[in-house]
C-alpha cells in the first residue's frame, strides 16, 4: 500500500515538473526518477508519469491559444502524425520488459540532459540557418521532411519524452520560417497531443499507478500554471542547470547500481 509520505513526495515532484516544463523544460527528469526512487518499476513509472503530466501540457497549450491559432493549416497536417507517433511510442514502452527499459533509462536521461544543456546552442544554430536562407516562405511548412521529423520525435516522446520539446523546436525551427514564440506555441501543442495519445493507450495498459496519478496530475497543473507566471521572472539557464545536474546524478546512480 502506498504511504501518505510517498504520495506527498510524488506530488511535490509533479508540482516541480510542471513548473520546470513551463520555465525551461525537462520536468520529466525530476518526476520520473522520484517515482523510481519510491519503488515503482521503470516502465510503470514512465507510464504513470506520462499520464500524470498531461494536465501540465494542456495548461501550456491553453495559455498560448492565441498564437496556436496561427498554425491551423500546419496543425491539420502535423497533428495526425504527432498523435500516431505518440501512440506507437507508448505501445513500444508497454511491450518493452522492465529490465530492458531500466537498462535504457540512464542513457535516455543522459541524452535528454544533453539536449537541455545544448538548448541555447540548438536555438542559435537553428535561427542562424534560417537567416542564411531568407528566401524560404513562412508558409513553407508541413513538408515531407517536417512530417517525418515530427513523427520520429513523437515516437520518442511516447516512449520516454524527456527532451521532446527541444527536439520539436529544433526540427520546426530548421524547416519552418517563423519566430521563436510562434514555434514554441507549435511545439507546445504538438507535445500536448503526443502525450495525450500516449496516455490514452497507457491508461488501458495496466501499467499506470493511479494512486500516484491522482496526486500528481493536479499538482502538475498547478506547477505549470505558476511556472508560466514565473517564466519571465526566473532565469531558465539556472533552472536548466539544476535539472541537468539532478538528471546526470540520477543516471550515474542507475548505471552504477
Amino acid at each position: 500500500m502506498t504511504s501518505v509520505s510517498d504520495l506527498v513526495f510524488a506530488g511535490a515532484g509533479a508540482l516541480a515538473a510542471g513548473g520546470i516544463n513551463a520555465i525551461a523544460g525537462g520536468g520529466t527528469l525530476v518526476s520520473f526518477p522520484i517515482l523510481v526512487a519510491l519503488g515503482v518499476p521503470s516502465v510503470q513509472a514512465n507510464a504513470t508519469n506520462t499520464v500524470a503530466l498531461c494536465p501540465g501540457y494542456f495548461g501550456g497549450a491553453f495559455a498560448q491559444r492565441a498564437t496556436v491559432g496561427q498554425h491551423k493549416a500546419r496543425l491539420r497536417r502535423l497533428l495526425p502524425f504527432a498523435g500516431l507517433g505518440g501512440l506507437l511510442g507508448s505501445i513500444l514502452l508497454v511491450i518493452t520488459s522492465d529490465a530492458v527499459f531500466r537498462n535504457l533509462v540512464p542513457f535516455l536521461i543522459l541524452m535528454a540532459c544533453g539536449l537541455l544543456g545544448f538548448q541555447d546552442g540548438i536555438k542559435k544554430r537553428v535561427f542562424a540557418h534560417r537567416k542564411a536562407d531568407p528566401s524560404r516562405s513562412a508558409t513553407h511548412g508541413a513538408t515531407i521532411p517536417l512530417i517525418i521529423s515530427v513523427f520520429a520525435a513523437s515516437i520518442y516522446g511516447g516512449y520516454f519524452g524527456a527532451g521532446l520539446g527541444i527536439m520539436l523546436l529544433a526540427v520546426t525551427g530548421l524547416l519552418l520560417d517563423d519566430e521563436l514564440p510562434k514555434l514554441n506555441a507549435l511545439k507546445t501543442v504538438l507535445s500536448f497531443v503526443i502525450n495525450v495519445l500516449a496516455a490514452s493507450f497507457l491508461v488501458f495498459s495496466g501499467k499506470v499507478e493511479w494512486n500516484f496519478v491522482a496526486v500528481m496530475a493536479p499538482a502538475s497543473l498547478v506547477g505549470g500554471h505558476f511556472g508560466g507566471m514565473l517564466a519571465g521572472k526566473m532565469n531558465p539557464k539556472v533552472m536548466r542547470a539544476i535539472v541537468i545536474t539532478f538528471g546526470v546524478a540520477v543516471a550515474v546512480k542507475m548505471l552504477i547500481w
